[in-house]
C-alpha cells in the first residue's frame, strides 16, 4: 500500500508538467491563429485613418482659405462702398456748384438786358477791354471756374470778341463758367455710377464667398453659427445691399 501511494505521488508532478506543456502549446496555437487577423484589422484601421486624415486636412485647409478670401472680399467691398459714398458727395457738390453758376449767369444776363449807351471809343479802349477779358478769364481759371481749354480759347480769341463792353464780356464769362460746372457735374455723375457698379460687384463677390465658406465649414465638420447669429452678423455687415441708382 505504501509503495502504491509513493508511486502515485511521484507521478503527479510529471502529469502536472505534461498538462502545463499542453496548455502552453494550445495557447500558442490559438495566438498564432488569431494574431494575424488582429494585426490585419489594426493595419487596415491605421491605413484608413491615414487615408482619411489628408481628406479632413484638405477640407479644413480649403475652409480656412475660403474664410481668408471672404475677409479680403469684405475689406474690398467696404472700400468700394466708401468710394461710392464719396462719389455721391462729389455729385452733390458738383450740382451745388452748377446751381450757383447758373444763378450767376442768369443775374448777369438780366443785368445785360438794359441798353448800353453808345459813344465814340477813346484811343486804347479796345486794348483795355481785351486786358480786362484776359484778367477776368485767368482769375476764373485759377478759381477752377473755367478749364484750361476754355482759358486758351479766351486768350486766343476763338469765339470771344475782346472789343465788347465789359458787361457783355462778364455775361459770356458767366455762361462759360456755367458750362464748365455742368460738365463737371456730368463727369461726377459718371464716376458715381462707376463706383456704384464696382460696389455692387464687390458685394456680390462677398456674398458668394461667404456662402462658399459656410458650405466648406459644414463639409469640414467645423461649427457653424446659428441662424439667428448669422442674421445679426449680416445686419451689421459693412456690405448691405445698395440702392438702385437710376440711369
Amino acid at each position: 500500500m505504501e509503495t502504491a501511494l509513493q508511486s502515485l505521488w511521484m507521478s503527479v508532478p510529471e502529469a502536472a508538467v505534461i498538462w502545463i506543456i499542453m496548455l502552453i502549446v494550445v495557447a500558442s496555437a490559438a495566438a498564432a491563429i488569431t494574431l494575424p487577423g488582429s494585426l490585419a484589422t489594426l493595419g487596415a484601421a491605421a491605413r484608413t485613418s491615414v487615408e482619411a486624415k489628408p481628406e479632413v486636412d484638405d477640407g479644413l485647409r480649403y475652409a480656412d482659405e475660403i474664410a481668408v478670401a471672404a475677409q479680403r472680399a469684405a475689406a474690398t467691398a467696404a472700400r468700394c462702398r466708401a468710394e461710392w459714398e464719396q462719389a455721391q458727395l462729389d455729385v452733390d457738390a458738383a450740382w451745388t456748384a452748377y446751381d450757383e453758376a447758373d444763378n450767376a449767369a442768369r443775374w448777369a444776363a438780366a443785368g445785360s438786358a438794359f441798353p448800353i449807351m453808345r459813344r465814340r471809343r477813346t484811343p486804347g479802349e479796345n486794348a483795355d477791354r481785351e486786358r480786362y477779358l484776359h484778367r477776368a478769364a485767368t482769375a476764373a481759371c485759377r478759381r477752377r471756374e473755367l478749364s484750361i481749354a476754355q482759358l486758351n480759347e479766351v486768350l486766343a480769341h476763338r469765339g470771344w470778341d475782346a472789343r465788347k463792353h465789359p458787361v457783355m464780356q462778364e455775361v459770356a464769362l458767366r455762361n462759360a463758367v456755367r458750362e464748365h460746372r455742368f460738365a463737371g457735374y456730368r463727369a461726377a455723375t459718371a464716376r458715381e455710377r462707376e463706383a456704384w457698379q464696382s460696389a455692387e460687384r464687390a458685394a456680390t463677390a462677398l456674398a458668394s464667398l461667404r456662402a462658399e465658406a459656410l458650405v466648406a465649414k459644414v463639409r469640414a465638420g467645423q461649427g457653424v453659427r446659428s441662424a439667428g447669429a448669422q442674421w445679426w452678423a449680416e445686419q451689421w455687415a459693412t456690405t448691405q445691399p445698395l440702392p438702385v441708382v437710376p440711369a
